[in-house]
């Protein structure tokens, strides 16, 4: 009796190609899935770098240079021993600032998903800072009720606004900043100066070698916002950071009923 199909050589040797395409499909499966897994830890500690690289731009470096300035001051004025104690003065103090600042950006990477962070009360903080060192009038109001957010998002909203008011407090050459913080269906962030403005071009892409406004870019995408700059001579600076609330808001026991 002829073999039946099953029994051919052919059907083993079908049988023996269908098993090694299994095996080397699951192989496949099994090669993207670890090059996936190393790729998002790669991407992991790209992001942990950039966050350390953008926590040091807006907190150590951005006091380090005020020391410098302080201290370039006080070099000017050699011959005036009363000027010379003033600024030794306002430099321990920027230095003693740095520290702190250098010790909150350390904590908060270990405890930024429960510290909590009164974003009113931290910029109403940064506007009175701005205005005791140039003198500069500014103004700080909040529209609505505050909401309840993430404390990584506060710590980026925060840090997007305080960057706005430092680039508008040491660099506009302004007499006026007013800051708006508004709590709506949208969480809205308006930093608005009468300075000299920007140029377009570092407006649009930021100042080589320096990273405020990129790394304030790269905040706001990572909390899903949309960050705007409009700059001219004639109205100054106006930086509005704007986030939809459904992403960020969180929602309460009050929120339910």
């Amino acid at each position: 009796m002829p073999p039946a199909w099953f029994q051919t050589t052919w059907f083993y040797s079908l049988c023996a190609a269908a098993c090694f395409l299994v095996m080397w499909s699951l192989y496949q499966i099994r090669v993207r899935y670890i090059a996936r897994a190393i790729s998002a830890r790669f991407d992991e500690r790209l992001a942990e770098r950039t966050l350390i690289a953008r926590d040091l731009h807006d907190t150590l470096l951005q006091t380090i240079q005020g020391s410098k300035l302080v201290a370039d001051s006080a070099l000017k004025r050699s011959a005036d021993p009363s000027k010379i104690r003033e600024a030794l003065e306002q430099l321990s103090i920027w230095l003693a600032r740095a520290t702190t600042e250098g010790r909150a950006a350390l904590n908060s990477l270990r405890t930024s998903t429960t510290e909590t962070n009164d974003l009113a009360e931290a910029f109403r903080r940064a506007t009175e800072e701005c205005r005791t060192e140039n003198s500069m009038e500014t103004s700080f109001s909040v529209v609505g009720d505050a909401r309840v957010m993430h404390p990584i998002v506060r710590d980026e909203v925060y840090r997007v606004g305080y960057e706005a008011i430092r680039n508008a407090c040491v660099h506009s050459q302004g007499s006026k900043l007013r800051v708006t913080l508004t709590y709506a269906d949208e969480l809205s962030l308006d930093v608005a100066d009468n300075g000299v403005g920007l140029d377009p071009l570092v407006a649009d892409r930021g100042k080589e070698g320096h990273f405020g406004l990129q790394g304030m870019r790269e905040r706001a995408a990572r909390i899903a916002g949309k960050l705007t700059v409009i700059s001219s001579p004639e109205s100054g600076t106006h930086v509005k950071l704007l986030v939809p609330g459904k992403i960020i808001y969180r929602k309460t026991a009050s929120d339910s009923h």
